[in-house]
């Protein structure tokens, strides 16, 4: 989904009261449009060895992005396509490394705050519940700035609450409708290839990214029992979850991550118990996101399976993103499928809508009218991705 970024007009109008354009990492000051000086990295370094989340001192006029993690393949795509919107918009603005933690997040957005930013731009640490979108939204509005929350779901209750509040995000559930929908219907036209020991039902495991996170909720229910409205309407038996003494029928990243190693580590435990030999191989992965599931194919391929020269079974394995790693794991028949989150359209409206507040336009102006949801949310559409755009 493509966005105007920010029109001529606009943009004259904002250089009084913005300073140059430009972006941070963590820790270290705005810089000017398109710096990219020995100095500006050498702080960078410096203050990446000092573990140090916090920024320094900026002036009046920037506006603070806080990410939950930048070590999250996803987030890190959308921190890309945002600081490049933002320079391009000529917005000064600082980045946050919360690095998981809520309670860093909570005293970032305290130092941001005191220093004078103009505006919040907010990818929640913990979104199991509205408690620190509130907390967050009450100092916002003390302060009498806008935030603008996105990616991690806040609730309508919350945000609706502060009429400077606003998510952007997706509708999440469908992620999950359109990840079983695809797994079902892949299944469906392979099937003697999937059931490995040909008793007609298809074992699998899901890995679940974080508890009460409300992405990870709707996917693993969803790209599950939506699979299986596919295959009964074909006559085919639901799907067999492969730990019969596991309630809760998925695998959680513990750390909350999402990461591959998770997924790696469980995987690993998985195969050495299972087998193709014992007739109770694992046939199907799903996995919330791209990393558990670029994890879960790089231990089948210790395993001998999936690889790249075609030479091995392949256990289909699905994610949800479409991250680079992802598609080219795709392309190369790793990995089977993943249901498109629009990085870039996610950020390119975010940079408008920041822009929007910063020179006092109506809040969605310039956004497609086809995303929003009343006066509070942008949903940015999935699609689903199996190798071809």
């Amino acid at each position: 989904m493509k966005k105007k970024i920010v029109a001529a007009a606009l943009c004259a109008a904002m250089v009084s009261s913005l300073a140059a354009c430009g972006g941070s990492s963590d820790s270290t000051t705005a810089a000017a449009a398109g710096d990219t000086t020995a100095a500006a990295a050498a702080a960078d370094t410096t203050a990446a060895a000092a573990g140090d989340t916090q920024a320094p001192a900026a002036a009046d006029g920037v506006v603070s992005v806080f990410y939950y993690t930048y070590g999250d393949t996803y987030i890190s795509s959308v921190r890309a396509a945002l600081d490049s919107a933002l320079q391009t918009a000529g917005v000064e603005y600082q980045d946050y490394d919360s690095n998981n933690s809520q309670t860093t997040q909570a005293e970032q957005v305290d130092t941001a705050i005191a220093k004078g930013t103009s505006l919040l731009v907010v990818n929640l640490v913990d979104s199991g519940s509205d408690d620190a979108a509130k907390n967050i939204i009450s100092k916002a509005e003390a302060a009498g700035i806008p935030v603008v929350f996105f990616n991690r779901s806040v609730s309508e209750e919350a945000v609706s609450g502060y009429d400077k509040a606003v998510f952007v995000g997706t509708d999440y559930e469908m992620a999950g409708h359109m990840q079983g929908q695809m797994i079902g219907e892949y299944l469906v036209e392979n099937y003697d290839a999937v059931d490995l020991n040909g008793d007609g039902v298809i074992s699998y495991v899901m890995f679940k990214g974080q508890e009460g996170n409300a992405e990870a909720i709707a996917r693993t229910e969803f790209g599950v029992s939506d699979a299986n409205t596919v295959l009964e309407a074909a006559g085919k038996a639901d799907l067999s979850f492969y730990d019969a003494s596991n309630s809760n029928l998925y695998l959680v990243d513990q750390d909350g991550a999402w990461s591959s190693a998770a997924a790696n580590n469980y995987m690993q435990t998985i195969l050495s118990q299972y087998s193709e030999a014992n007739g109770n191989m694992i046939e199907l992965v799903i996995a919330n996101n791209d990393e558990m599931a670029i994890g879960a194919v790089a231990a089948l391929q210790n395993g001998g399976y999936n690889l790249e020269d075609g030479s091995s079974k392949v256990i289909p394995v699905f994610g949800v993103d479409a991250t680079d790693a992802a598609k080219d794991a795709i392309g190369k028949g790793t990995m089977t499928g993943t249901i498109k989150q629009d990085a870039d359209g996610m950020a390119n409206t975010i940079a408008q809508i920041t822009q929007n507040y910063l020179a006092g336009a109506d809040t969605f102006n310039d956004v497609d009218a086809a995303n929003v949801v009343g006066t509070w949310r942008v949903n940015i559409p999935y699609a689903t991705y199996t190798g071809e755009e």
